[in-house]
């Protein structure tokens, strides 16, 4: 297996809110990546005593750990296990029902000799290319296909879509959530390399329309990375008259996972 890994803050003044894990088991036979894109809380709190970035950490750690040594274990079954390890570990201490409670969105890849299973929650991406170089994004698109209308302030958003049917939804303290999540199994032999990226960093392709997913994973697997975070954040510094950007903060975390199985 070769993977890279980017992950890059929007302002360095600030924490990254992203995670990003690859691992090798010891069997040497498979692979798994984990990338979460933690949600920006709102000024007026959360109800939680703790930051994105502690919440991300504990619920990617979890993740990592789960999907490693759990292998018979379905990705849905992980990821519901790691928010109900998360949530147990600061319920005491927070309120878990408030709307904003830290959360986060997730891609999660995993294979093994026969197989890749894949689970994407919320507006990250995972790209899949197949031996003749065709490439597939899994997306959870629910986001993008609400009315501008409904989001138009963080209030209404918490109140009628967040975490709602109808909605979109993201991994915060409910497991349940993890029933909601895109997931699927492929023929390992169908796979040749993955990439799984935070939204900071499918600007390329979603926000600036610079070319397609296949483009996008091309210029991955060619140039890097690297070489995509870097080609956003020009286009994001070039945008001053927010064509493009609107009210979207002009720099997000970026983050990359790149794997070659």
């Amino acid at each position: 297996m070769h993977t890279e890994l980017v992950s890059e803050p929007g302002d360095p003044a600030r924490p990254n809110e992203d995670f990003a894990a690859a691992a090798l088991p010891a069997s040497g036979q498979g692979g798994v990546v984990v990338v979460l894109d933690g949600v920006t809380p709102p000024r007026d709190g959360t109800g939680c005593l703790h930051s994105v970035p502690w919440y991300v950490a504990h619920l990617g750690g979890a993740l990592t750990e789960l999907t490693v040594s759990l292998t018979d274990v379905p990705l849905a079954e992980a990821l519901s296990r790691a928010i109900a390890r998360t949530a147990q570990s600061h319920s005491a201490t927070c309120d878990l029902s408030h709307p904003r409670t830290p959360q986060a969105t997730v891609v999660m890849a995993r294979w093994g000799a026969e197989t890749v299973e894949y689970l994407v929650l919320s507006d990250s991406a995972l790209l899949v290319e197949s031996p003749d170089g065709a490439v597939t994004a899994v997306l959870d698109d629910r986001l993008s296909r609400l009315p501008r209308s409904a989001l138009a302030t963080d209030t209404l958003v918490d109140a009628t879509v967040r975490n709602r049917e109808g909605g979109f939804f993201t991994a915060a303290a409910d497991p349940m959530v993890a029933e909601r999540a895109v997931t699927g199994v492929l023929p390992r032999h169908e796979v040749r390399a993955l990439a799984a990226l935070t939204d900071g960093a499918t600007r390329w392709v979603e926000k600036f329309h610079e070319g397609t997913w296949e483009d996008c994973f091309r210029l991955v697997r060619k140039e890097g990375a690297r070489a995509l975070v870097e080609r956003v954040r020009s286009l994001e510094n070039g945008d001053t008259e927010r064509k493009f950007l609107r009210r979207s903060k002009t720099h997000d975390d970026a983050t990359i996972v790149y794997a070659e199985l």
